[in-house]
């Protein structure tokens, strides 16, 4: 049986990849950390769906590098890593205060970075590892106003392309899914006429959905995608990448 851990599952793009895994017979880890009645509920759905798989929550404050044993110590096999937690300040780069740049920085990169080099020996065991970070298109096209966000989604895609050169001959791959604009509770800080605006300038004519995302890091997670690695795959609707 094989083992996902998910990182933020209990977020929207994390719960889809969650239930997509579960359909193809993925064991799970969900994590979470301040949310854990939708982490709850998600498990009380999948053991209902699929009563010969596992279905485990795991709490980590991801804000904090230093005692990842806490996390890994819950963990026995892992064959793949999700890493789709996510959060982002939205105002003028100038405003941008050090305690955000080091939350930013810790969430997407530092301690995901931190978390693998305890997990590479249990990710290479059954020679077909999987690690896949949920990115941004802003990592290549860069946004006024998250610049900082933009920074820490272009270096997980810098870190990506590093790392996959050394894990390669373990079986293990490492890739990047760069959403575009996703309709997730995260941008519900914006209001009604400026997500209008962009879904205008959006190609496809719409956000993407979790699920349309979902399906890219599923196919990523299969044996069958052995051959791609250190890649950002950016699903944007045709929007900006």
């Amino acid at each position: 049986m094989s083992f996902a851990l998910i990182i933020g599952a209990s977020g929207d793009i994390g719960g889809a990849c969650a239930k997509r895994l579960a359909a193809q017979g993925w064991s799970l880890y969900l994590h979470y950390d301040q949310h854990e009645a939708p982490v709850t509920a998600l498990v009380a759905e999948l053991t209902t769906a699929y009563p010969k798989q596992d279905f485990l929550k795991v709490q980590y404050d991801l804000t904090d590098e230093m005692h990842l044993d806490q996390l890994t110590d819950q963990l026995f096999s892992v064959d793949a890593v999700i890493f789709a937690a996510g959060m982002t300040y939205y105002h003028l780069f100038q405003e941008t205060t050090v305690p955000e740049l080091t939350t930013l920085m810790q969430v997407h990169l530092l301690t995901p970075m931190v978390l693998l080099t305890k997990l590479q020996a249990k990710l290479s065991v059954s020679g077909h590892g999987r690690i896949i970070f949920i990115g941004s298109v802003y990592g290549g096209s860069g946004s006024a106003m998250e610049v900082a966000y933009s920074t820490v989604k272009g270096a997980q895609s810098a870190f990506v392309r590093a790392y996959a050169k050394e894990v390669a001959s373990l079986g293990i791959t490492v890739n990047v899914v760069a959403p575009g604009a996703v309709a997730t509770k995260m941008n519900k800080m914006f209001d009604a006429p400026a997500l209008a605006a962009v879904q205008a300038e959006i190609p496809a004519g719409r956000f993407a959905a979790p699920a349309d995302i979902s399906y890219y890091v599923a196919s990523l997670c299969s044996q069958e995608a052995a051959y791609l690695t250190g890649q950002t795959l950016y699903v944007t609707g045709g929007w900006l990448r």
